[in-house]
C-alpha cells in the first residue's frame, strides 16, 4: 500500500512537468511561452509546498500517519519546480548572465524575494536524506523550519509581481497563513502547562 501510494504520488507530481514539456514542444504555451513556463512552474512549486505543509494537519485530524511518509517527496518536487521556475527566468529573461542577475536582484524587490525563497529551500533539499537527518540529529528539525519563511517569501514574491491582479496571490497567502497559524498554535499550546497531554 505504501509503495503504491508513493509511486502514485511520484507520477502525479510529474504530470505538470510532462504537460508543460509537451505544450512547449508542441508550441501550445500561447503568445509568450517564456512567461507561461515561468509562471506555471512557479505556481506548481507553491502548490506542492502547500501540500507538503498540509500533511502534518492531515495526520493530526484524520490519523493518516502514512501521509508524513510523502512529505519528503512532495518537498523535493516543490524544490524541483522552484528550480525550473528559476531556470526559466535565467534562460529567457537574463540569458544566464550573472551581472544581469545581480542587477535584477538589486532593482526588483520581487525577484529578490523569490531568490531568497529559493535559497532557503536549497539546504532543505540537500539535507532531505535519511543519512543527513541522522548526521544533523536535533539540528535537522530546526534547519527544516526554514520552510516557513521560504513559503512566506514565495507568497510575497507572487504578490509583489501581481500588481493589480492580486486575487490568486492572496489565496496562496491565506492558505499558507492558515497552515503556519495552525503550527504556531500547536507550539503555543504545547508550551502551556497541562495542555501538551491533550494535544
Amino acid at each position: 500500500m505504501e509503495r503504491t501510494l508513493k509511486v502514485g504520488t511520484f507520477v502525479l507530481c510529474l504530470l505538470p512537468f510532462s504537460w508543460v514539456f509537451y505544450s512547449a514542444a508542441a508550441g501550445r504555451l500561447g503568445p509568450d511561452p517564456a512567461e507561461a513556463l515561468t509562471l506555471f512552474t512557479g505556481e506548481w512549486s507553491l502548490r506542492l509546498l502547500a501540500l507538503t505543509l498540509l500533511l502534518s494537519p492531515l495526520r493530526m485530524w484524520f490519523g493518516w500517519s502514512i501521509a508524513l511518509r510523502l512529505r519528503r517527496m512532495l518537498g523535493l518536487f516543490a524544490f524541483f519546480y522552484a528550480c525550473m521556475h528559476f531556470a526559466s527566468f535565467l534562460q529567457f529573461y537574463i540569458g544566464w548572465d550573472v551581472a544581469a542577475l545581480g542587477e535584477e536582484l538589486a532593482e526588483r524587490p520581487y525577484i529578490t524575494l523569490g531568490f531568497a525563497a529559493w535559497l532557503l529551500m536549497l539546504p532543505l533539499a540537500i539535507t532531505s536524506t535519511r543519512g543527513m537527518q541522522r548526521r544533523l540529529r536535533g539540528h535537522w528539525q530546526r534547519l527544516h523550519r526554514l520552510v516557513y519563511p521560504a513559503a512566506l517569501l514565495a507568497c510575497l514574491h507572487l504578490l509583489w509581481q501581481a500588481r493589480s491582479d492580486v486575487g490568486e496571490a492572496l489565496v496562496y497567502l491565506a492558505v499558507f497563513a492558515a497552515l503556519l497559524g495552525w503550527r504556531a498554535r500547536r507550539r503555543f499550546l504545547r508550551g502551556r502547562p497541562g495542555v501538551a497531554a491533550r494535544t
